[in-house]
């Protein structure tokens, strides 16, 4: 034993590794007694957070079910009027354009509300929990998008009076361009409506005790319903119905989590504390989640293909008739969606004043930030008749908007871009409403099966 002492004496009294290690030692314990504690710690304060915030106080009440059929029941009642009671839809023109009869105000609040998914509403306000207000910012991205569509694409569409937008790469391109960009973007929008409608109804049926199926079956029934029997009449009222909806449940849930929460000014003291209050961060580097340049330039890069090329935006700029009347809407629009986002963003301000004792993904009551939101309302509004209802009658909302205007756009396309485009079939105009009709109903029972496929791909995220 004093051989190997001595051993390890010289050897340390040589490259002194010895010596530090010796010094080091009181200072490794002292660290492995403090992570020690904080991991109790975190463990006790995570069993306290556990048991002094229950996972799901209420349950949906009759009341709050009743909310959601009306919702339903007026959407279906819309699409009725148009299709059975207004003046017959009988050419394809009447029935994808609206005969270019439609007003200035429900065009922009369609065009709007296609805008916004049910996604976005359930997502802006976890990411602001999370993250912080620098992704409010792409609201500049929508004011700098308005003039770029009025000023350079808005005149062309108008000009050309074209069912299809991408008819226009034909016109000034070739066929094949025309039939590949046509391709491509039905291709998104039938797996895109899947996610926008599975996504939502999964995460409202963790916390509301919604079943996933009959959440996703509502919405297709409903959807499929009004839009292959209304035509884009039926979508734009059914639309500007929805938004009033999708409206008045932001600002009942916004204003009911302030006075919860103690006022704006508690809520905005607890998120200026916390460093989420961030504006015009102008780090260049790609690694930053959220900047001026990815939220501002990039948004608006990324809103000018919604706002400029998308086909069914395209659509509803031809329901009217004059190009004074987009003008005016797309600004309706814009300003819509900057009182959307601005509403969603106070919404995620009050969830953090709501949750700052106790996160609930780390106290495993959610297993996913989608289902925050959901959860706040379901416990913190639960004991209001009607509020979780109302809220989810505005989450179907957005999804209705969303697969509605999607459904309507790739019946125009196949009946402009494949059957007449590709196959050189010239559709009957008295038949041209029956075709579109059948079509519509196609792409949505197409739309739906996808959904059983959709949920075996992971997590939303990554789908």
């Amino acid at each position: 034993m004093a051989i190997r002492q001595s051993g390890v004496d010289n050897y340390g009294q040589r490259s002194g590794v010895g010596r530090s290690l010796n010094k080091m030692r009181p200072r490794l314990l002292i660290l492995f007694l403090a992570l020690s504690m904080s991991s109790a710690e975190q463990r006790t304060t995570q069993e306290e957070c556990i048991a002094e915030h229950p996972a799901l106080l209420h349950l949906f009440s009759w009341i709050d079910y009743s909310v959601l059929a009306v919702m339903l029941l007026v959407s279906c009642l819309i699409g009725t009027f148009y299709a059975f009671c207004s003046k017959k839809q009988e050419t394809s023109q009447d029935f994808l354009l609206g005969g270019s009869s439609m007003g200035t105000l429900p065009m922009a609040m369609s065009l709007a509300a296609s805008f916004i998914t049910a996604i976005e509403l359930l997502g802006n306000p976890a990411e602001m929990y999370a993250q912080g207000t620098q992704f409010w910012m792409t609201c500049f991205a929508f004011i700098l998008v308005i003039p770029i569509t009025s000023r350079l694409y808005l005149p062309v569409y108008m000009k050309l009076r074209l069912t299809s937008s991408y008819e226009y790469l034909n016109l000034r391109f070739h066929r094949h361009c025309r039939l590949l960009a046509s391709g491509l973007y039905m291709l998104q929008m039938i797996l895109y409506t899947s996610v926008a409608v599975y996504a939502p109804a999964l995460a409202l049926s963790h916390v509301t005790g919604l079943d996933t199926y009959v959440a996703v079956s509502l919405v297709y029934v409903v959807c499929i319903f009004y839009a292959s029997q209304g035509g884009m009449k039926a979508v734009i009222m059914t639309d500007t119905f929805q938004a009033v909806v999708l409206l008045v449940s932001l600002f009942v849930i916004v204003g009911l989590g302030m006075a919860k929460a103690g006022g704006m000014s508690s809520v905005w003291r607890d998120s200026l504390h916390t460093d989420r209050i961030e504006l015009f961060i102008m780090d260049p580097r790609p690694t930053v989640r959220h900047s001026f340049w990815s939220v501002v330039v990039g948004g608006t890069f990324y809103w000018a293909t919604m706002f400029c090329s998308n086909q069914a935006s395209v659509q509803k700029y031809l329901s009217v008739q004059s190009i004074g009347q987009v003008r005016t809407a797309l600004w309706v629009s814009a300003l819509s969606l900057i009182l959307i986002y601005t509403i969603n963003f106070l919404t995620g301000m009050v969830l953090f004043t709501a949750h700052k004792t106790c996160d609930p993904l780390r106290a495993s009551h959610i297993s996913g930030m989608d289902q925050l939101l959901p959860l706040y309302v379901m416990n913190f509004m639960g004991e209001y008749p009607g509020i979780p209802g109302l809220f989810v009658a505005g989450i179907f909302a957005a999804s209705l908007g969303t697969v509605a205007s999607a459904l309507n756009s790739l019946a125009a396309l196949t009946c402009e871009d494949i059957l007449q485009g590709l196959f050189r079939f010239q559709v009957p105009a008295s038949k041209g409403a029956a075709y579109a009709r059948w079509i519509s109903i196609f792409f949505g029972a197409l739309s739906f099966a996808f959904v059983f496929v959709v949920e075996r791909l992971g997590s939303v995220l990554q789908v």
